[in-house]
C-alpha cells in the first residue's frame, strides 16, 4: 500500500492516542467496551473502590532507550564520518542538527507528574466526594470527620520501590489529598502526607511483589517467552513500514540507509520526546496508517508477553487478583502460592481491610496480566500479525487499555434491590443518597469495573457467572458473590508454579499461538 507525502500527519493530538502504551492519557467513553447502560441504578451507590494506577509519562527504559539512542547514534556517526558534505533534506532536514535529549533512566517526566496529579484530583471528584460525604465545594480529602472533627484512620497506599512508580504515587496524592490548593495556601506543604501512609514494596530483586510480579516469575524473562513477542514484532515492522521506508529514504543523504528498525525508532522517539517536552520533529514524518501500524506492533508486544499469547500471562496477574478478592472478602492472606507477599498481606498495617479507597501504583503490564488472569475474554482478541492497516475494531488496543496514567478501577456497589433496573445514560452522583441509596437498606452488593473510565463487560468473564454474550446485566454490574465465584478457578488456570519456574520448550512461531495465558505440564508446545 503506497502513501503520498500529502498523507503525512503533522497534528500531534491526532496521533498521540495511537502510541500504544506510550499514548497520552484520555478517558475512554463509558461505553467504549460495549456496555451500553452506563448509569448507576436507583437505590445504588459506590461503597468502596480500588484503583490499580499506572505510572505516567517517563523517559525510555533501557530497552526502549537502546532503540531511540541507537538511531540517534547512527545519525551522529554518519554526520561525523561525512563531515557535513551530505545532508538530510525535506522533512528530515532537522536531523542535520538534531540533539538527542533523552536518556534511558525510565524516570517520570514533568508531564508525567502532571498526568498523575490530574488522576488523583479526578479520583477525588468521582469517588472521594461521595465516599467521604464531602461538604459543598469541598476540593479535596479531609483527614477529619466532619461530624465531630476527630481524625480519620490513615489511608494506606502501596507502590513499588521504582522511582517512577513512587513519584507517581506522590503526584497522585497531591491531587487527591490537595495540599497545594488549600483555601489557605501553604507553600511549605506542611505535613501534607499526614493523612496517608505508604507501603513501598521493593522492585528489581526476586521478592514477591504483586505490583511488579515479573520479579518472582522467573520464566517471564526467559528467552523462550520473550522471543514470542519479539519475533512477531520484527515481522510486522516489515509489513507496516514498507511504504514509509521508501518515502523517507528519498530524503536521506548518500551513504545513509534507513532500515525498518530506524523508522520504528523514529516513531518511538516522537512519543518519548513528546512525553518529555511536549513536542517533537519526529512526529511529523508518518501517515495515520503508519501510526496505526506502530500501535499494532506495540499491541503485539503486550499480548504476547503479558496476556493470552504468553504462557506466563495469567501468572503475572494472579497475585494482584488474589489481593483484590481478599479485600472484597475482608480477609488477610496468610500464605502465598503466587507473587503475593504474605508477610505484608497478613498484616493490617501493610494490608489494611475495610478502607473506602485503595490505591496501588504499578505498571502497564500488570494491568494487562490482571485482566488476563480474570479471563475477561473481551480482550482475547489477538492483534494482527500480517494485516495492514490493522483493524480499528480490535479489542486489544493498548492506547485504550494502558496509556500513560492508566487506571483499572474496581467499584463495590451497594443496592437496595437484588436486580435494580439498569440506567442507560450516565448521571453524576452529586451527593450520597441522591438516587435513593440508603446504607442501612443496601444489603445487595455488586461489582463494576472500569478501565480508564470505560465500563468493562464482566459478562465476558469465562464461565458465565456474570452472564454471557446474551445474558447478564446490561450495565456491567455483576453480583458480588457471582463475581467472586467467577474467579474461583483463576489460580488453577494460571498454573503458576510451572508457568513461572517450569522447564518447557515452546514452538518457534511467527504467526502467533494462543497459549490462553498459561502452560500445562506434560503438553507438547513445540508443535502447535
Amino acid at each position: 500500500m503506497s502513501h503520498s507525502v500529502a498523507a503525512v500527519v503533522t497534528d500531534i493530538p491526532s496521533i498521540y492516542t495511537s502510541w500504544g502504551e506510550l499514548s497520552v492519557y484520555a478517558d475512554n467513553a463509558e461505553d467504549a467496551f460495549g456496555v451500553q447502560y452506563v448509569g448507576l441504578p436507583d437505590g445504588c451507590q459506590v461503597e468502596s473502590v480500588s484503583t490499580l494506577q499506572r505510572h505516567a509519562e517517563r523517559f525510555p527504559d533501557s530497552v526502549d532507550g537502546a532503540v531511540t539512542g541507537g538511531f540517534a547514534q547512527k545519525v551522529a556517526n554518519y554526520s561525523k564520518a561525512n563531515g557535513g558534505k551530505e545532508a538530510f533534506t525535506g522533512p528530515l532536514t532537522f536531523l542535520n542538527s538534531h540533539v538527542y535529549i533523552l536518556n534511558d533512566t525510565g524516570l517520570l517526566t514533568g508531564r508525567g507528574a502532571s498526568t498523575e496529579f490530574s488522576a488523583g484530583a479526578s479520583f477525588w471528584n468521582r469517588y472521594g466526594r461521595t465516599l467521604y460525604n464531602a461538604s459543598v465545594a469541598q476540593l479535596q480529602y479531609s483527614p477529619t470527620f466532619a461530624s465531630n472533627g476527630s481524625a480519620r484512620p490513615k489511608v494506606t497506599l502501596r507502590t513499588t520501590g521504582q522511582s517512577r512508580i513512587e513519584n507517581s504515587l506522590v503526584n497522585w496524592s497531591l491531587g487527591f489529598f490537595g495540599p497545594s490548593f488549600n483555601s489557605t495556601p501553604d507553600p511549605a506543604l506542611t505535613e501534607w502526607e499526614s493523612p496517608f501512609r505508604v507501603v513501598v514494596i521493593p522492585e528489581g530483586g526476586t521478592e514477591n511483589n504483586t505490583l511488579a510480579s515479573y520479579d518472582s516469575c522467573f520464566n517471564d524473562n526467559s528467552d523462550a517467552n520473550a522471543n514470542i513477542a519479539s519475533r512477531l514484532q520484527d515481522a510486522y515492522k516489515r509489513v507496516y513500514l514498507r511504504s514509509a521506508l521508501r518515502r523517507l529514504q528519498a530524503y536521506a543523504p548518500r551513504g545513509f540507509t534507513f532500515d525498518y528498525q530506524d523508522l520504528y525508532a523514529m516513531q518511538m522517539t516522537c512519543a518519548y520526546e513528546y512525553s518529555f517536552i511536549g513536542m517533537s520533529d519526529f512526529c511529523s514524518l508518518f501517515t495515520m496508517e503508519d501510526w496505526h501500524g506502530f500501535e499494532n506492533v506495540l499491541d503485539l508486544q503486550y499480548y504476547y508477553l503479558y496476556s493470552y499469547g504468553n504462557p506466563t500471562g495469567r501468572a503475572q496477574g494472579i497475585g494482584y487478583l488474589q489481593e483484590l478478592m481478599a479485600r472484597i472478602r475482608h480477609q488477610f492472606i496468610a500464605s502465598s502460592n503466587s507473587s503475593v507477599n504474605a508477610t505484608l498481606d497478613d498484616n493490617p498495617t501493610t494490608f489494611p481491610l475495610g478502607q473506602q479507597i485503595y490505591a496501588d501504583f504499578s505498571h502497564d503490564d500488570i494491568i494487562i496480566s490482571v485482566l488476563t488472569a480474570m479471563s475477561l475474554d473481551y480482550l482475547k482478541d489477538a492483534p494482527t500479525t500480517s494485516k495492514f492497516p490493522p483493524s480499528a475494531d480490535n479489542h486489544f488496543t493498548l492506547s485504550r487499555l494502558t496509556p500513560f496514567g492508566a487506571n483499572l478501577i474496581t467499584e463495590v456497589i451497594g443496592c437496595g434491590a437484588s436486580d435494580p433496573e439498569p440506567v442507560e445514560r450516565r448521571r453524576v452522583a452529586y451527593a450520597p443518597g441522591q438516587y435513593g441509596y440508603e446504607a442501612s437498606n443496601s444489603s445487595y452488593k455488586f461489582v463494576r469495573m472500569r478501565l480508564n473510565n470505560g465500563i468493562l463487560p464482566l459478562n465476558t468473564i469465562r464461565g458465565g457467572q456474570c452472564g454471557d454474550a446474551t445474558s447478564g446485566r446490561l450495565d456491567g454490574l455483576c453480583a458480588l458473590d457471582s463475581f467472586l465465584e467467577s474467579q474461583e478457578s483463576a489460580f488453577e488456570l494460571s498454573n503458576y508454579a510451572f508457568a513461572c519456574f517450569g522447564n518447557y520448550t515452546l514452538a518457534n512461531s511467527t504467526t502467533g499461538i494462543d497459549y490462553d495465558g498459561t502452560i500445562v505440564q506434560g503438553r507438547d508446545y513445540t508443535r502447535v
